[in-house]
């Protein structure tokens, strides 16, 4: 019996995007960014950076929303308590309310990815 030639074709899958190993962008790359954009030497703009980030942190902590121009709005939200179940054990938990924070992307920025 002759084997076919003829491979089989398989349906195109869709392009999903994949995390590559330098896909994240670190903070002394950002550092270095604005350095390279304003006038500031590395130094300076370390400390501008570390600041914008202490002001977003403090302002949540503060249970403010963080509205940033272009890129979106982080708030923070309460949740409620609810019944969940432990994955390797079916067994029924309760999880308790707290907070967690929220991201709403910018639609300008929503419309160009």
């Amino acid at each position: 019996m002759a084997k076919s030639t003829k491979a089989a074709t398989k349906p195109a899958a869709k392009a999903t995007p994949t995390r590559s190993a330098n896909s994240k962008i670190a903070k002394t790359q950002i550092i270095d960014m604005v350095a390279d954009k304003t006038s500031l030497n590395k130094k300076q703009a370390g400390e501008a950076v570390a600041a914008v980030l202490t002001s977003v942190v403090t302002a949540l902590q503060g249970g403010k929303s963080v509205g940033l121009p272009g890129l979106g709005t982080l708030s923070v939200t309460q949740t409620v308590a609810r019944t969940g179940v432990r994955p390797g054990t079916s067994q029924k938990i309760t999880i308790p309310a707290g907070k967690k924070i929220r991201f709403k992307v910018a639609s300008t920025l929503k419309g160009t990815l």
